[in-house]
């Protein structure tokens, strides 16, 4: 179980203080947790915190009961998290064979590193041996990153936007990689997202406004409510327009 308490962030700008998280306190415990919210909440921030990219300025960090607050990324990546950021980063000079073999932590046939870019929709034998590079295109990237993530298998993995590039592969795809995920684990993922077809398989929706959580429940309870915003959102929208 994931447990945040009172977490704050905040950075130094233009001679002020400009607090981006405030008082964020929360639990995972769940197969499926979506963090959702408008732009410029702190979603992203928060997700970085909990994968230990940044550190927050207040508060504490949990996982199954011990104290992470102050671990790097590298050290909480050991601890069993694993982070798929928004943008995948690309690596120079490694193939994606090495870099599979990198996030399981041994090294694997090419057979199993195959088979994890079967599951995300790429056609193995043509990125196998491949480099990491400007040469992949963004979604390219990003699946190959899922395939990554498969391949560490922690108990807690966290998605920033991975709808984001995959216009080429289908949503059903992406939340059939999610369900096999959390199969393999039987761990707890966090999504950071917009999508409301994510939101529809989430078991737990905490909204994020303002950075501070603005409430959060079970998909039954919360997404009535959200989904009303949405509709209103884009009938203002188009009035306006």
């Amino acid at each position: 179980m994931l447990e945040l308490k009172n977490i704050g962030f905040f950075v130094e700008e233009d001679g002020g203080v400009r607090h981006i998280l405030k008082d964020v306190s929360l639990t995972v415990n769940e197969r499926f947790v979506a963090i959702t919210g408008p732009n410029g909440s702190g979603k992203s921030t928060l997700a970085k915190i909990i994968a230990g990219i940044l550190r927050p300025t207040s508060g504490k960090i949990f996982l199954d009961g011990m104290d992470i607050t102050d671990l790097s990324v590298t050290e909480r990546a050991q601890a069993g998290i694993s982070f798929a950021f928004q943008q995948p980063v690309r690596f120079k000079g490694i193939t994606v064979k090495d870099l599979v073999s990198l996030a399981a932590g041994k090294s694997i046939s090419i057979t199993e590193a195959c088979s994890y870019l079967s599951e995300v929709g790429l056609c193995a034998r043509d990125y196998i041996n491949r480099e990491v590079n400007a040469s992949l295109s963004g979604g390219e990237l990003k699946r190959i990153e899922i395939a990554t993530v498969l391949a560490r298998g922690t108990k807690l993995t966290v998605f920033d936007e991975p709808e984001a590039g995959i216009d080429l592969w289908s949503f059903s795809s992406l939340i059939s990689v999610f369900e096999k995920m959390y199969n393999k684990t039987q761990g707890s993922i966090v999504i950071i997202s917009h999508q409301e077809r994510i939101l529809n398989i989430a078991d737990k929706i905490i909204v994020v406004s303002g950075g501070k959580v603005e409430r959060q429940g079970t998909r039954e309870e919360m997404l009535p409510a959200i989904l009303g915003k949405k509709v209103c959102s884009a009938l203002t929208d188009k009035l306006e327009g």
